[in-house]
């Protein structure tokens, strides 16, 4: 019985895994080409939909919520409600950021690095394709702000 779920997910999972090594494949001179742009404007709007999709329900949860139950279940309602919103929290952190990136491919400058201009680099992008930043100046930012939190708590 696993064998034909596992064969399907397989199967729908592999158009995805074939389209990205294509992507990875292109040439140099090919970064940002239409069908790049449209594949991550695709994966972006998909992740958007289902972040989307699990707030409302989040929400829906929250809104559903008896309050008339003993302490200790609304003790624990309300710490897994804490936990909800700090998640939905990152979650809308995470949509604005996904918007940004659309905005970049409709402006032109989606996978290239807003502090050197230099491309981001396919894999970066398929990882994480909200990325702003090329590795370079990613890793100088962080330890920019690891030296600052040191200084700050010496």
């Amino acid at each position: 019985m696993n064998k034909p779920i596992t064969t399907a997910l397989t199967q729908r999972e592999s158009p995805d895994k074939a389209q990205k090594a294509k992507i990875l494949a292109m040439s140099a001179c090919d970064y940002m080409n239409d069908e790049q742009l449209a594949f991550f404007r695709q994966r972006l709007l998909d992740e958007r939909y289902e972040i989307q999709a699990h707030l409302t329900e989040m929400k829906e949860v929250i809104a559903s919520h008896e309050r008339d139950s003993d302490e200790a279940d609304q003790a624990s309602f309300e710490e897994e409600l804490r936990l909800s919103l700090r998640q939905a929290d990152r979650e809308s952190r995470l949509v604005n950021n996904i918007d940004a990136a659309l905005r970049r491919i409709d402006n032109g400058d989606y996978g290239y690095c807003d502090e050197t201009g230099e491309p981001i680099g396919i894999a970066r992008l398929l990882f994480r394709p909200t990325a702003r930043l090329c590795i370079e100046a990613k890793e100088r930012q962080e330890s920019q702000e690891n030296h600052y939190r040191k200084a700050r708590w010496e």
